[in-house]
């Protein structure tokens, strides 16, 4: 029996409610040969509060969970309406499932292709370590410092590593430009209207 990876809607604030409940289930009521892993996909967002720093999780898709399912039956098999044959164990015990909405796609969902699990799933355990800020900057973006030997000086961003979560900040310092190496957390986006000269 093939598994393939499908979408689920889900109420809002109700994926790790609808991935547990799939999860005890599947063993209490031997759906194993149909139902396999329920994914919340997540990464380490860091974030500053107070002016410390502070890791959170957060859900790269809020609202869906994706979930290995035997769900459709072999390629040529159709149903009485002429549309691919579906395991009515699978579609009933997830729509016994509180707090699932349904498939993304509908009662006839398209699977998705292994690229884009590949792109979901394997990068998961090094994005699990993995801190990535909750603001995104762009190089010659304003940054004011807001943390570290630099602090309160503002600069020019000149490199950002998303990866590492670091970047280089070009900032003036006793007359000559010069770059800094911050993390994101130690910087914060300058609004047009700071930057606007009083006096003019």
């Amino acid at each position: 029996m093939t598994k393939q990876w499908f979408v689920l809607h889900t109420l809002t604030g109700q994926e790790n409610k609808v991935q547990k409940s799939i999860e005890a289930r599947v063993k209490l009521e031997r759906m194993e040969e149909f139902i396999g892993r329920c994914v919340i996909p997540t990464e380490k967002v860091v974030e500053k509060k107070n002016g410390k720093k502070k890791v959170v999780i957060r859900k790269f898709f809020p609202g869906y969970v994706i979930a290995e399912l035997a769900y459709y039956k072999g390629e040529n098999e159709l149903d009485e309406n002429g549309k691919r044959a579906i395991y009515t164990e699978t579609w009933d015990f997830l729509r016994a499932t509180p707090g699932l909405i349904g498939f993304v796609g509908g009662e006839y969902p398209t699977p998705l292709k292994q690229s884009e699990i590949d792109a979901i799933l394997l990068d998961r355990p090094s994005a699990a370590s993995m801190e990535r800020p909750r603001i995104s900057f762009n190089v010659n973006e304003t940054v004011k410092v807001t943390d570290g030997p630099f602090m309160g000086m503002s600069g020019t961003v000149s490199m950002v590593d998303p990866d590492k979560g670091k970047m280089q900040v070009e900032v003036a310092i006793f007359g000559r430009n010069v770059q800094v190496d911050v993390e994101y957390w130690q910087v914060e986006k300058v609004a047009v209207e700071d930057m606007l000269d009083p006096l003019q």
